[in-house]
């Protein structure tokens, strides 16, 4: 273990005695800063690499696949889709930012080009990141259900009226929220609609989640941080017409008044690809903007 939730281990394709990777690069649709960059990296990547495929529609199977790496080129909705498209199969994930942020897509063509040859010899840790497994119930049956990596949330719609959210852990009451909407967030997710909402940052390898609520009628509601192996139940006493479960940033599923929203963590885990001097700070640095220089000081043996 090179640190918590990061292994290190030969690449796989080594292990079953093949002297390439295989690689899927996949790349939202028109988008053509994105097909640009594939245009521009999909021979050096072929150099050093068995290239199973180009999907530029997120409709590659991944079903039964073994595919040594996933290079995603876009931005970090990209990845997000290509947690969805995958499913059960998660493979190691590689992302290239073509878009504004990018904490999830971290690396600049400019910089995967350097370290492709380190990363196509296996210089690389995967860091396993929890998901969420979240599922709507109405009357004992379950009417939708989908996984989530960066959070699920309660959000109004228009009326645009105060939501009364009552949440449970474990089966026993914990609070009930007047507020816009409610977020349980991911340690990946936490820097996406977590962070805007005023939630706090988790490394992303972490067994937590953040529970945020929007715009809480009564300050004292704060964002709270729990283990990720209990179980989170929401309902909504009067959902508006346009209430919802909202996934990744998708509508999962309109709210009626006693559905029952059960959050609970996924069995399969998102892999992200870590390359040589990538590490969660730095990627804080770059993307929020963090002022200052780091010092570092020289480190003596005791």
């Amino acid at each position: 273990m090179d640190e918590v939730g990061s292994v290190i281990t030969p690449p796989q394709w080594r292990i079953a005695g093949r002297v390439r990777p295989e690689v899927v690069i996949l790349g939202a649709p028109n988008k053509p800063r994105v097909h640009e960059a594939i245009e521009r990296l999909q021979g050096p990547i072929a150099e050093r690499a068995d290239l199973v495929a180009i999907d530029l529609e997120f409709a590659h199977d991944f079903v039964n696949c073994s595919h040594d790496l996933v290079i995603v080129v876009g931005g970090d909705g990209s990845i997000l889709q290509a947690a969805r498209q995958m499913g059960s199969n998660q493979l190691p994930v590689l992302g290239i930012n073509c878009g504004r942020l990018g904490f999830l897509a971290a690396l600049s063509p400019e910089n995967f080009l350097k370290l492709w040859p380190r990363i196509a010899a296996g210089e690389y840790r995967v860091a396993e990141s929890l998901m969420l497994e979240c599922s709507v119930w109405r009357s004992g049956t379950c009417v939708a259900r989908q996984a989530a990596l960066n959070e699920a949330a309660v959000m109004g719609g228009p009326p645009y009226n105060i939501l009364e959210i009552a949440l449970e852990v474990d089966g026993q009451p914990a609070s009930s929220y007047r507020c816009d909407g409610l977020i349980i967030s991911t340690p990946v997710g936490s820097t996406a609609h977590n962070l805007s909402a005023g939630g706090p940052i988790l490394q992303r390898t972490l067994p937590a989640v953040v529970i945020s609520p929007l715009s809480p009628h009564t300050l004292t509601f704060r964002p709270v941080v729990d283990r990720a192996d209990r179980i989170y139940e929401l309902r909504v006493a009067n959902p508006n017409a346009s209430t919802s479960l909202v996934v990744d940033g998708r509508v999962q599923c309109r709210l009626e008044a006693g559905d029952r929203i059960r959050v609970e963590r996924s069995a399969q885990s998102f892999r992200m690809v870590i390359v040589p001097g990538q590490n969660d700070y730095q990627t804080l640095r770059e993307k929020l903007g963090w002022g200052g220089a780091v010092q570092q000081e020289p480190r003596t043996d005791d």
